[in-house]
C-alpha cells in the first residue's frame, strides 16, 4: 500500500509540474489543438504505465472497445451499449480484485483510473446520444448545454479519456468543457456565461489560476499532515474491538465513531484537492466570476470541505462530497431513470465503487437515510423558522444528527467486509 501511495503522490506532483509547463509553453496561443491533445494523451499513457505497469492495459482495452462502440453503434443505443460494456468491464475487474486478492489492495491497484474512465465513457456516450439522437425540446437545459453534436476523432477521444491531468485521480469532466479548454475557448466561454462587464472589467479579462493552485496546495499539505497523524492513530477497526465494545458507554462509542470517521477523510481531501490543483495548473477548471467579482476555479472541484463539515442535512453532505461523481450519477442515471431514480442511483454508485459487501451496506442504508431525512425536513422544519433561537437550535440538532447518520452509514464503506459491519451495527 505504501508503494501505491508513493507512486500516486510522485505521479501527481510530476503531473503538477507538467501542467504548469503545459500551460506556459503549450498554451493555445503557442501550440495547435492537435499538439496539445497529443502531449496530454502521451503523458497520460506514460503515467498509467509508470504507475500500474502491465495492469494499465485494462485501461487501454476499455478505451479502445468503447471507441469501436461509439463509431459502430446506432445513435439511439450508443449510450446503452457504452454503459453496459464500461460498467461490465469495471465490475469484472472489481470481482477479480476481491476473489484473487481477498480484500487486499494491490501495489498496482488500477481500479481508480478505470472508475474515472468509466465515468468519462458513459458521460460522453449520453451527451452524444443527446446531441445527435434526441430533439432539443426533449432535453433539459443542462443536457442541451452539454450535448455533443459530432462524434470525436480518435485523438480527441484518447485525449479526453487518458490526458495526464486526470488519468490518475480524475475528476471526470464534460467533453465539451475539455475540448474548449484544449482549443483555448474554455475561459472565454465561462466568462461569456456571466456578464463580466458588470463586474467592472472594460475588456475580457485573462484570469490566472496560480492563486487557486497555491490555495489548493495548502489544503493538500494540511490534509497530508492530518493523514499522517490522525488516520494512523484512529483506525476504523478499533470501533469493533471486543474490549472497546464491552467497556465503553454508548455515547462515548458514538463520539469515537465520529472521530474515526473524521480521521478517514484526509486521504480523500488530499487526493481530490491535489487532482483539482493539477487541472487548474494546466489552465483547466475555470468556472466564472462570483458575486464579489472574484475569479472562480472550482469547475472540477470534488469537494467543498466547509459545507461537508457544517452540513445540516444528509442531502447537503452528499452534494458536497465527491461532487463530480454525484454529477455523473445525476447525468447518466438519476435524470434518465424510468422509475425509482433515488434507489437506482444509489445502487449504481455502489456497483461503480466495487463489489465489496460494505459498499452495499453503505448505499442501501443511504437510500433509507435520504428518504427519512427528506420526510423529517418536509414535516418538521417549518415549525422552527419562526424565530432565530429556534432556527439555531434546529441547525445544531440537525448538524449533530446528520454527522452521526453519515458516520453510521459510511462505516461499512471503510470496513468493506460483512462480519465487521454486522458487529458494528449490532
Amino acid at each position: 500500500i505504501c508503494l501505491l501511495q508513493i507512486n500516486f503522490v510522485a505521479c501527481q506532483l510530476f503531473a503538477l509540474l507538467a501542467a504548469f509547463w503545459f500551460r506556459i509553453y503549450l498554451g493555445p496561443s503557442h501550440a495547435s489543438s492537435a499538439v496539445r491533445h497529443a502531449f496530454a494523451t502521451l503523458f497520460g499513457i506514460y503515467f498509467a504505465v509508470f504507475c500500474f505497469g502491465w495492469y494499465s492495459i485494462h485501461l487501454f482495452v476499455l478505451v479502445m472497445m468503447n471507441y469501436g462502440i461509439m463509431n459502430m453503434a446506432s445513435i439511439p443505443n450508443i449510450h446503452r451499449y457504452s454503459f453496459v460494456v464500461a460498467m461490465g468491464y469495471l465490475t469484472l475487474c472489481h470481482i477479480s480484485r476481491i476473489y484473487i486478492f481477498h480484500y487486499g489492495i494491490l501495489t498496482t491497484d488500477f481500479s481508480g483510473p478505470l472508475m474515472i474512465i468509466t465515468q468519462k465513457i458513459t458521460t460522453l456516450a449520453c451527451q452524444l446520444h443527446d446531441g445527435i439522437g434526441r430533439q432539443a425540446e426533449e432535453l433539459t437545459a443542462e443536457q442541451n448545454r452539454l450535448a455533443v453534436k459530432t462524434r470525436p476523432s480518435l485523438l480527441e477521444y484518447l485525449s479526453y479519456l487518458l490526458n495526464f491531468m486526470s488519468i490518475i485521480a480524475g475528476p471526470c469532466s464534460n467533453y465539451k468543457d475539455y475540448i474548449a479548454f484544449i482549443e483555448g475557448r474554455h475561459v472565454h466561454m465561462k466568462l461569456l456565461e456571466v456578464n463580466w462587464k458588470q463586474k467592472g472589467y472594460d475588456r475580457l479579462p485573462d484570469p490566472s489560476p496560480t492563486g487557486a493552485v497555491m490555495y489548493k496546495l495548502c489544503i493538500t499539505l494540511v490534509s497530508l499532515i492530518l493523514f499522517l497523524t490522525l488516520t494512523k492513530n484512529f483506525p476504523m477497526a478499533y470501533i469493533i474491538d471486543n474490549e472497546f465494545l464491552d467497556k465503553t458507554p454508548f455515547l462515548s462509542r458514538l463520539g469515537y465513531l465520529y472521530v474515526v470517521t473524521q480521521a478517514a477523510k484526509p486521504k480523500y481531501y488530499f487526493a481530490w484537492t491535489l487532482a483539482d490543483a493539477v487541472n487548474n495548473a494546466a489552465g483547466y477548471g475555470f468556472s466564472g466570476v462570483d458575486e464579489r467579482g472574484t475569479f472562480r476555479w472550482d469547475l472540477l472541484s470534488n469537494l467543498n470541505i466547509w459545507s461537508i463539515e457544517t452540513a445540516t442535512s444528509f442531502k447537503m453532505y452528499i452534494e458536497n462530497w465527491n461532487i463530480q461523481t454525484a454529477a455523473w450519477l445525476k447525468r447518466v442515471c438519476y435524470d434518465r431513470a424510468p422509475w425509482y431514480p433515488t434507489a437506482l442511483t444509489f445502487i449504481l454508485s455502489a456497483l461503480w465503487h466495487g463489489i465489496y459487501p460494505g459498499y452495499y451496506f453503505t448505499f442501501l442504508t443511504g437510500i433509507l437515510v435520504t428518504l427519512a431525512a427528506r420526510a423529517i425536513r418536509n414535516n418538521c422544519r417549518h415549525y422552527f423558522l419562526s424565530s432565530v433561537p429556534l432556527k439555531i437550535a434546529y441547525d445544531v440538532v440537525t448538524w449533530v444528527v446528520t454527522q452521526l447518520a453519515v458516520c453510521y452509514t459510511v462505516a461499512p464503506f471503510v470496513m468493506l467486509a460483512v462480519e465487521p459491519t454486522i458487529k458494528f451495527y449490532k
